[in-house]
């Protein structure tokens, strides 16, 4: 399982963000992106995770491009945006059960109430979801890698707006998933590094 940039543009608007990124991560790797506020992290993530078109150059899983997979792309990939991307109305198993139907991988109940529990969400698992904070609803979202092995986790600051025992526990978490052969890309201005069999580095700057 190895995730390629090939020559990677992006632009926003009339601005080209990025140009010409290229990168590989395997198994058990991590990549953390590195810019500053407008540099295009952001962006490039949207792209890895296959919601956004590149401007130029393109993005390989297992040697093949995302156009080749499909919704197939989606079956074991954990994509965490700024925003938590949970539904308001329903619970926090509600949504967690939702998000692993989507992906290809249902959960029980129970394995989701284990997943919730983990990142110490018991007494809110049955609780609508627009009742908790910010900080516990981004539990809600990041105990979707506490279910099963995910094959390609993406990241835009998931370390934020959780306290020092959530970013512990969060930490571990990756740390397992990359054990188990995972490739994490993720961006962060915690100063956490992940204990990965390789870390890789990508600092992004304006382009003029």
């Amino acid at each position: 399982m190895t995730l390629q940039a090939s020559q990677l543009a992006c632009a926003r608007g009339k601005r080209t963000l990025f140009d010409a990124v290229d990168f590989e991560v395997g198994p058990g790797e991590a990549l953390q992106v590195l810019g500053r506020n407008g540099s295009g992290k952001t962006s490039l993530l949207r792209v890895l995770a296959g919601l956004s078109e590149p401007l130029r150059g393109e993005v390989r899983w297992q040697a093949h491009s995302l156009s080749h997979w499909g919704s197939d792309f989606n079956r074991g990939l954990v994509y965490l945006g700024h925003h938590a991307a949970v539904k308001d109305e329903l619970t926090a198993t509600e949504n967690l059960r939702t998000h692993a139907a989507l992906a290809g991988s249902p959960c029980t109940h129970g394995e989701a109430e284990a997943a919730l529990a983990s990142l110490g969400l018991t007494s809110r698992a049955h609780l609508p979801v627009r009742v908790l904070s910010q900080g516990q609803r981004r539990r809600v979202a990041l105990a979707r890698l506490a279910l099963q092995p995910a094959r390609l986790a993406i990241l835009d600051e998931p370390f934020n707006a959780l306290d020092q025992e959530s970013v512990e526990v969060l930490r571990q978490l990756l740390d397992r998933q990359l054990a188990q052969g995972a490739v994490v890309v993720y961006t962060t201005h915690q100063g956490q590094t992940l204990s990965a069999t390789r870390h890789h580095t990508l600092q992004l700057g304006e382009v003029h």
